[in-house]
C-alpha cells in the first residue's frame, strides 16, 4: 500500500495537470473608441451591446471624444447610465465658452461679455493664447462625473484598464495617458487645436490625440491585445463634398496624419463597428446628440452575430467586475492648497469660493465656490484636483490660470443713431491697489465717448467695494427740445460719480449709497451769426451734483438674448446744487445764469425672463421714474423750464450710456426729453434656429413735462400728444426685431412704429455698443 499511494498521487497530479494546461487561455480583449466629436455619441449603442451580453474588456483605449465616452464606461458607469448623461447634457453650457451671468460678480457684470477680441499684456509683450471655445464648464463636469474615481491615480487599477491618447504639441508624438487625473486625461485627449486650449502636462503641452492617431488600434495590439473591438467615428479623409464647413475644414486639417494612417488601424480590428455609413451628422453637431445616438444603433445592430460569438467564446473565463465604485456625497476638506494664484489675489479667490475646511462639502458645493471665483473676471479659468495628505486626509488643490494683470480688449460697432466705431478698452488689476481694477474705454467713432473707472473690494470678506468713474461723451446729434428736433448741435456731457457699495449676494445684489457730479454744454455745430437754429441757442450748460443711495439686483443667465432671470434697479437722489447758463443769439430773450429749484428723484426698473417652452422666452418689465421738484422761489429759474439735462431722456432701442437714460423702441435716442415717466414692457423672445431670434414687442408708457403733481392727477387719462412736450401724454410703440449673435457680436433690425409720429422707423445695428 505505501508503494501504491505515491503513484496513485502522481496519477492525479498529471490529470489535473492535463486539465489545467489544456484549458484555454482567457484572451486579451480590448475595446477602442476613435475620436470625432459630437459623432462619439455613436458609440454608447455598442457599450449597452456590451453590458447585455456581460463582455467585459480587459483594456479601453480611447482618444479625443472616444476618451471621454470610454473613460466613463472604465471608471464603472453602464452604457445605459452614459446614454442619460449625454442625454441630460446641456452642450451649449459645457462646449459653449463662457460662464453663464449669473455666476459672475455683481461689481463685475458690466464688463462682462463685452469685447469682440482681447489679449494680455506681460512685460510689454502680448502672452494670451486664445481659443474658439472656454473649457471651464467641460473641466467642471468632468470633474463631477469622475469624482467616485478622484483617488485612482493608476489607470491599471480602474474597474477596466484605461489608456487616453493625446499628442505632444512640442515633440509632434503620440501621448499614452496612463496615470494622475481621469479628468485631465480625458480632456487633454481631445484638445482639439484652436478650438479648445491646450493642456499643460510635466514640461510640455498636450493637444487632441486624434492629430497623429484618431483611432489607436494599433496602441492596443502593442499592449497585448487577442482581440480588437474597434468602434469608428472619425473614418479617415472627408470627400470634398463634405469639406463645406469651418468644423469639418478644421478637423480634416488638423489631422492628416491620424487619417494617412487610420485604414491599416482599421485593418487591425477583429470586430470592426463602422458608424460612418451611417452618421448623418458632422463634428459639431452636438445639438442632435440624440438622432447621432439612433445612427450608432445600426452599426451595432449589425455586429451583433460577431458580439454574441465572442461572448460564448468567452464563457467560464472570469471576467471583471463592471460596476461605479462606492463613494459618499458628502466628504471633509483637510487642506486647501492655492495654486498658481497670486498673492493678492488668494483674499478675493478665498472669500469667493467660500470653501471651508473641516465642514461637509460636495462637488456641487466645490463647483458653485469655483463658479463664484471665476465671477471676478481675474481668471480664464480654475481647476480643482483631489489629494491625499500626510495624514491620510482629503486636500484640494486650487490651481488659477490668471488672466494677465493688464488686457487690451476692442470690438467694432454700428448703429443707425451714431454710425460707426471703434472701441478700445484696456484693464488693469491690482496695478494701483490689491484687489483693484481700473478702466479705460474709449469709443472711437464720429461721436466720441470715454469712460474711466476704478474700483476696489476692500472688507474681510472682499464684499464691500468702493467705485470711481469718469465718463465724457462728445455727441454732435440732433437735439430735441420740447418735441422740436434742433439739429446740428454740439452735446457734451461730462459726469463724475462716485459710491461705496455692499453685497448682498456676490453673484446678484448690492445696495450702496453715491454722490455725482454732471455738467453738460450744447451749443450750435456752426456760429450763429451765420446760421441760427430753430431756438436761438448761442449756448447752454448745466451742472449739479446729487447724492443718491440705490440697489441692484440681476441674475439674468446672458448679456445678450438672455432666456431667464430678474434685473431690478431703483435708485432714490437727492440734488445738492443746480445752476443753469444759457445765452441766446436774439437779443430779444433773455439770457439766464442762475440756480434751479432743487429736486428729488425717484426710480424703479424692474425686468423678468422666463422660458416658457425650449424656445420661446417671455418678456415683461416695468419702470417708473419721477422727479419731485421743490417750490420755486424768486431768485431761481425753473428746472421744469431750464434743467433739460437733469432730466430723463428717453429713446432707442439699445441701452445709451450715461445716467438718467431709458431705451424706448420706435423713438430716436433722446428723442423725449420728460420728468416723469412709467411704463411698461412686453414681449417674446422666439429662437427661431440656431442663432438667430425674433422677437416681438409692445411698449407702452404716459410721460409728464412738470412737476410730478400735474403728472399723477392725469397718469391715467393723458392729454396731450408726447411730440409737444406740455400735458401728461401717452407714449405707445410695437414692432419687431430680428437678431442674430453674431461672432461680431448681435446683430439687430428692428421696425417699431410709434404713436402720433404714425409711422414706422427702422433700426440696424452690429457689434458690441459702448458699455451704459
Amino acid at each position: 500500500m505505501k508503494k501504491k499511494f505515491p503513484l496513485f498521487l502522481l496519477l492525479v497530479f498529471f490529470i489535473a495537470s492535463q486539465t489545467i494546461f489544456s484549458q484555454e487561455k482567457k484572451p486579451k480583449v480590448v475595446l477602442v473608441l476613435s475620436g470625432g466629436g459630437a459623432k462619439g455619441i455613436a458609440h454608447i449603442p455598442l457599450l449597452q451591446k456590451l453590458d447585455s451580453l456581460h463582455i467585459v474588456p480587459d483594456l479601453i483605449v480611447g482618444n479625443s471624444m472616444g476618451s471621454i465616452i470610454g473613460g466613463l464606461y472604465a471608471m464603472g458607469y453602464s452604457g445605459d447610465s452614459i446614454e442619460k448623461i449625454t442625454k441630460s447634457i446641456d452642450w451649449d453650457k459645457i462646449l459653449g465658452g463662457g460662464q453663464s451671468l449669473k455666476t459672475v460678480s455683481v461689481e463685475e457684470k458690466r464688463e462682462y461679455d463685452r469685447y469682440l477680441a482681447g489679449i494680455g499684456i506681460k512685460d510689454g509683450k502680448p502672452n494670451s493664447l486664445s481659443s474658439i471655445l472656454n473649457d471651464q464648464n467641460l473641466r467642471e463636469y468632468l470633474s463631477e462625473l469622475t469624482y467616485p474615481v478622484y483617488n485612482v491615480k493608476d489607470f491599471d487599477k480602474l474597474p477596466i484598464p484605461f489608456r487616453a491618447m493625446a499628442t505632444d504639441l512640442v515633440e509632434g508624438k503620440e501621448v499614452i495617458l496612463s496615470k494622475g487625473s481621469l479628468a485631465f486625461a480625458m480632456r487633454a485627449s481631445m484638445s482639439l487645436p484652436a478650438v479648445f486650449n491646450p493642456m499643460n502636462y510635466e514640461k510640455t503641452v498636450l493637444v487632441d490625440g486624434g492629430v497623429m492617431n484618431n483611432f489607436p488600434t494599433d496602441i492596443a495590439k502593442q499592449m497585448g491585445a487577442d482581440i480588437i473591438i474597434g468602434s469608428d467615428v472619425g473614418g479617415g479623409m472627408e470627400p470634398i463634398e463634405k469639406l463645406n464647413n469651418f468644423a469639418t475644414v478644421l478637423m480634416q486639417t488638423s489631422m492628416f496624419p491620424s487619417n494617412i494612417k487610420n485604414p491599416a488601424n482599421r485593418a487591425l480590428c477583429d470586430i470592426l463597428v463602422d458608424h460612418l455609413p451611417n452618421l448623418r451628422f458632422s463634428t459639431a453637431d452636438f445639438a442632435e446628440s440624440d438622432e447621432i445616438y439612433k445612427d450608432g444603433k445600426i452599426a451595432a445592430e449589425q455586429n451583433l452575430p460577431a458580439l454574441i460569438a465572442l461572448a460564448e467564446k468567452l464563457k467560464g473565463h472570469p471576467q471583471r467586475t463592471h460596476e461605479l465604485p462606492k463613494m459618499p456625497n458628502e466628504f471633509i476638506i483637510d487642506t486647501i492648497v492655492y495654486k498658481n494664484i497670486s498673492k493678492e489675489n488668494i483674499p478675493l479667490v478665498m472669500a469667493r469660493t467660500n470653501i471651508k475646511t473641516h465642514t461637509k462639502c460636495t462637488t456641487k458645493d466645490l463647483i458653485a465656490g469655483i463658479n463664484r471665483a471665476m465671477g471676478t473676471n481675474l481668471f480664464s479659468q480654475i481647476t480643482y484636483t483631489y489629494f491625499i495628505t500626510d495624514q491620510d486626509k482629503l486636500g484640494i488643490a486650487l490651481t488659477g490660470f490668471e488672466y494677465a494683470k493688464n488686457q487690451v480688449n476692442a470690438s467694432l460697432h454700428y448703429d443707425t443713431y451714431r454710425g460707426v466705431g471703434l472701441i478700445l478698452n484696456y484693464t488693469a488689476r491690482n496695478v494701483l491697489a490689491e484687489s483693484s481694477r481700473l478702466v479705460f474705454t474709449g469709443d472711437l467713432a464720429e461721436q466720441p465717448k470715454v469712460r474711466i473707472n476704478f474700483q476696489k473690494n476692500f472688507g474681510k470678506n472682499k464684499d464691500w467695494w468702493w467705485g470711481s468713474e469718469l465718463y465724457g461723451a462728445f455727441l454732435s446729434q440732433e437735439i430735441f427740445i420740447d418735441g422740436s428736433s434742433v439739429d446740428n448741435m454740439l452735446y457734451n456731457a461730462f459726469e463724475f460719480n462716485n459710491e461705496i457699495n455692499r453685497n448682498l449676494n456676490s453673484l446678484k445684489s448690492y445696495v450702496g449709497f453715491g454722490f455725482n457730479y454732471h455738467f453738460t454744454n450744447v451749443n450750435p455745430k456752426y456760429d450763429t451769426d451765420y446760421n441760427n437754429n430753430f431756438f436761438n441757442i448761442n449756448n447752454y450748460n448745466f451742472n449739479d451734483s446729487e447724492i443718491n443711495l440705490h440697489y441692484s439686483y440681476n441674475d439674468m443667465d446672458k448679456v445678450f438674448f438672455a432666456t431667464n432671470g430678474t434685473i431690478l434697479k431703483t435708485n432714490i437722489s437727492r440734488s445738492l446744487f443746480t445752476n443753469a447758463n444759457i445765452s441766446f443769439s436774439d437779443p430779444t430773450l433773455t439770457s439766464i445764469s442762475s440756480a434751479t429749484n432743487g429736486y428729488t428723484k425717484f426710480g424703479f426698473s424692474v425686468e423678468k425672463r422666463a422660458l416658457l417652452k425650449k424656445k420661446i422666452t417671455a418678456m415683461i418689465g416695468f419702470d417708473s421714474y419721477f422727479i419731485f421738484q421743490d417750490k420755486l422761489k424768486n431768485d431761481q429759474a425753473s428746472f421744469s423750464d431750464y434743467g433739460y439735462a437733469s432730466k430723463y431722456f428717453i429713446g432707442g432701442i439699445i441701452p445709451s450710456s450715461g445716467s438718467s437714460r431709458l431705451s424706448f423702441p420706435g423713438l430716436n435716442e433722446d428723442e423725449l426729453n420728460a420728468t416723469q415717466f412709467m411704463g411698461i414692457r412686453l414681449g417674446a423672445q422666439i429662437n427661431a434656429m440656431g442663432k438667430i431670434y425674433l422677437t416681438p414687442h409692445f411698449n407702452a408708457a404716459t410721460v409728464g413735462f412738470g412737476n410730478f403733481n400735474e403728472y399723477i392727477d392725469n397718469v391715467f387719462s393723458p392729454k396731450g400728444n408726447w411730440d409737444e412736450n406740455l400735458e401728461t401724454s401717452l407714449v405707445m410703440s410695437g414692432g419687431a426685431a430680428i437678431s442674430y449673435q453674431s461672432i461680431l457680436g448681435p446683430i439687430h433690425f428692428d421696425t417699431s412704429w410709434i404713436n402720433n409720429i404714425g409711422k414706422v422707423r427702422l433700426f440696424f445695428s452690429v457689434g458690441f455698443s459702448f458699455n451704459p
